[in-house]
This record gives C-alpha cells, structure tokens and sequence, in this order.
C-alpha cells in the first residue's frame, strides 16, 4: 500500500466505442438515446400547413434560444411559399439545405452521432420520412457571464476585460487584440463523456511548429472521462507530476495571453473555463505582471528585484532564524540575541519548535479564510491573528521574534504574482525550516542545494524551468530577465522559444 493509493492495482482497460451510437438515423432511435430527459422535446410539424407534408422536429430546452428556434425553423417551415412550391420532400429537403431556413449554420448529418452531438451542442434537428438524411440547424442560446474586470490580476494601466466560461468569447477576446489572420485556433474534444472543446492557439510564422505540435498531441493522450476543471488539463499535459511547482502559466487576462502569443508561446483555452494557459512555463513567466509592461522599465525593474528577493525571504528567513538561534549565535547581534534570550525565558518550547507551530498556525488562517465566505472570512482572520499573534505572545507561548519572523516570511510570499508557486515556496518553507533547525546552516545549505537540484531537473516542452537562470543549450533570454530593460531595445523574442521570426521591432 503506498502513499497514492495500491501500486499493485492495474486498472482495467477504459472502454472506447466508435461509433458512440451505432443506430439508424431516424426520429425513434434518436429519441431513444434522449429517454427520461425531460429537456429532451419532439414535435412533428406540417410543412406549410399541409398534413401530407410531415417533417419531425427535435431539439434539448436549454441549449435552444426559443426566439431563434422560432424566427429560423418555425417560422419558414410554416409560411415559406417556396416550400409549398416544391413538387415533394426531396425537393423541400434540398430547398431548406441551402437556404430556405434563416441559419447561419445548416449541417447535413447522416450518422446518429452527428445528430445527437449537433442536439447536445444547441441545434434543432429536422427528420423527414424515407430520407436517410437529417438537416442540423444552429439555433443556439448564448446566454453566458457577461466580460467582467479581472479579480486576481488587477492592473492600474491595463484592460478592464478578461476571459469568461464562454469558448467563443475568449476566443474573440484575443482576435480583437491579435488582429492578424495567422493567429491560428485549432479545437479538439477532449473528455469522453463531457465532450469539452479545447481550442490550441498560435501564431503561424513566429511560434515554433514543433511546439505547437507537441502541445497538440499532449492534448489528444488526455483519455478521461470529464474535463471539468483546471486541475484535468494541468496535471495531464505536463511531464512532471511528483513537483509541488506548478509547470502551466495561467491567466485571466486576454492581454496577457495575447502577449505570450507574440512572444511565440502557444495558448491553450478551455471551454467552461475562465482563463487561458501559455506553453513553455518558465521561472520568471511566475514572476510576470501585465503591469511590468505598463509601467517605466526602471519601476517594473526594481519591483521584478523584489520579487526575487522577497522569495527567497520566504524561503530562507525561517529556516535560517532558527539555524543561527540554535547552532549559530555567533551571527546575531549580541543586543538582538539578549533580546531573543530574554523573551524566550519563560517559552517552554525549542525555537524549531516555535517557528514550525507558527508556520502551520500561519496557513491554517489562510486556509480558513479563503474556504469560508468573505464576511466570515475577514472576521475568521482577524480573531485568528489576535489569538496567534499577541495573546501567543502574552500567554508566553511563542517568542515576540518567531512571530516577527513568521509574519514577514508570510507577507513576502505574497508578493509572488502566480499563487500555485507561492503555494510550492510554503511547502519548501517548512522543509528548509527543518533542515536549518535541525543541522544548522549546513542543513539549509543542503535543503537549498536539493531544492535547486529538483528545479534544474525539470522541463516544460524542452524548455529549462529555470529560466533566465539556465543556459537551454547556451540560448540565454534576452531584454528580460531579472532586471528589465526598456522595452525599445529589445529588438528579439527568447531565443529558447525557437521562434521562426525572431525580431519583433524594427
């Protein structure tokens, strides 16, 4: 028995049907497939009123706008003259294929899997006696969030809109920014039984085809049932899935997006999902803003310094807190180290002790209020910081210094722009904690070793993670890294993207 589950278990094969249904193409066996759904509806209309002119009807209440259903079925099939006109039903099948229905989208469908997808996906289906054939007409409702302002990734200077659950309206998010016909959006259906429409973006000409290519067939070994959240695309399409860093860059944003477009990333967008994913992710795509290029290249520069400063505060501070209280004394000030010896008079536990405690206290609140609603969370939080912060304190449990520690470890977490890998530099906190505490600045030297390791190790589609700080086969990134320059000079796109066309400015 291992930590996941029975390694010994083989699962049994995941049965594939192709056809899904295999069935005749006829009113019965379609309503067949659609039995006990009460929003299944079958009707069977006269074609201009005329009972020897039958034509049955059917389509799914929800997925049908009725307004539309009724101007562009209904409405025609009933008071077109032309219709009447025709000498018989083959005639009148023709007639309506071609345009005698107001559908922007007609479809001729002659297998029973065509018709019912065409049904699920919000078309009125048309079956007429004796014709092998089925006219699919789109008549679908687009009822959806409306655009709204992006909530986790505010900017001052940037767009107000960001990408919702609809797959066609992000996607006309980006076409409205990248104006360019080579901007590429191939779909695919991944999910067996949710059927979900993926949409892979990039622009032809600058993207690397081969990236493209691999993020492509990625997409189509995803073999699962539904999917229906982040964590189906996320987990399936990288290499590595034993790392708590997160190896997708996502964003709401559709300028965002359509920045790593011209960057020669290639984009990946979720029906039922509202955000876009960029490919290959790398270390500082985790240290990116909108606003660093909004912003004057000397500000974005200082708060990109930041940044990498204040996570390796997180890191590090804990673990190296408790390695100079413990085994190193000589690297404290002597009127700092008699202020710690002094309050930890009466603390009954060891400073390890006291800096872990206050860590998982520390995450414990934030758990607590991002799970609970947001009244109840702001107040969760604030009973929480009083408790663990100065009645701690007062009740002698835990030193003032620890909390100070802890708090700015905490803050400086903060300051990373993705929360997936602010939630993999926690996990990493509280391993270096140990390791400064139980070894020393030997253990940390060591934990930061393993941690550096474990990073220079993984790649995203050929990419080092650890870019800009890795060579990628002596390919360096230029214009941004830590620092940026102003965005006037840098005449080139990364080099480690293999970009086709690697000027991006006259």
């Amino acid at each position: 028995m291992g930590f996941f589950g029975t390694k010994k278990d083989v699962p049994p094969p995941h049965p594939r049907r192709e056809p899904r249904f295999d069935l005749p193409v006829t009113p019965e066996a379609i309503a067949g497939v659609f039995d006990k759904c009460a929003d299944f509806n079958r009707r069977t209309l006269y074609l201009n009123n005329d009972p020897s002119r039958q034509v049955e009807m059917m389509y799914i209440a929800g997925q049908v706008r009725n307004e539309r259903a009724c101007d562009y079925v209904l409405r025609p099939l009933t008071q077109n003259e032309a219709l009447s006109a025709c000498p018989d039903m083959d005639a009148a099948f023709d007639l309506m294929a071609k345009g005698g229905l107001y559908s922007l989208s007609v479809q001729t469908r002659d297998t029973a899997d065509q018709v019912i997808f065409d049904l699920i996906d919000g078309s009125v289906a048309l079956f007429f006696p004796g014709k092998a054939k089925v006219l699919t007409l789109s008549a679908g409702t687009e009822e959806k969030r409306s655009v709204s302002d992006p909530e986790n990734e505010p900017d001052v200077k940037g767009a107000r809109d960001s990408f919702v659950e609809s797959l066609r309206t992000n996607t006309s998010l980006v076409r409205r920014r990248f104006r360019a016909p080579e901007l590429k959006v191939e779909e695919q259906i991944v999910g067996r039984q949710s059927l979900t429409p993926v949409d892979v973006l990039y622009v032809e000409g600058i993207a690397d085809p081969s990236l493209a290519e691999q993020v492509k067939a990625r997409l189509e070994k995803i073999d699962i049932d539904a999917l229906l959240m982040t964590g189906s695309l996320e987990q399936y399409i990288t290499e590595e899935s034993r790392t708590a860093f997160p190896l997708t860059v996502y964003t709401e944003r559709p300028d965002r997006f359509a920045v790593g477009l011209a960057e020669g990333r290639v984009g990946v967008l979720v029906d039922g999902i509202p955000m876009g994913w960029l490919f290959p992710a790398t270390l500082d795509s985790f240290f990116r803003t909108g606003q660093d290029r909004t912003d004057s290249w000397a500000v974005a520069a200082a708060l990109s310094v930041l940044r990498y400063v204040c996570m390796l505060i997180t890191l590090f501070l804990p673990g190296l807190y408790a390695a100079a209280v413990l085994f190193h004394p000589e690297l404290i000030p002597v009127k700092l180290s008699l202020s710690i010896i002094a309050a930890k008079a009466d603390v009954p536990f060891s400073t390890l002790t006291e800096v872990l405690v206050m860590l998982l206290a520390f995450e414990v609140l934030q758990e607590a209020g991002l799970r609970l609603p947001s009244s109840i969370g702001q107040t969760v939080s604030i009973l929480g910081g009083l408790v663990v912060g100065s009645a701690a304190v007062e009740a002698k449990l835990v030193s003032p210094a620890v909390l100070v520690v802890v708090a700015i470890a905490g803050i400086a977490g903060y300051t990373a722009p993705s929360q997936d890998f602010a939630g993999a530099l926690r996990i990493w906190r509280f391993i270096l904690s140990i390791a400064g505490g139980v070894l020393g600045l030997a253990g940390l030297a060591l934990g930061g070793a393993v941690l550096i390791y474990r990073l220079a190790r993984m790649e995203t589609f050929g990419v080092a993670y650890l870019t800009p700080f890795a060579s990628n086969a002596g390919k360096q990134r230029e214009g941004h890294t830590v620092l940026r320059e102003p965005l006037p000079k840098v005449k080139t796109r990364p080099d480690y993207l293999n970009t086709k066309n690697r000027r991006n400015q006259g």
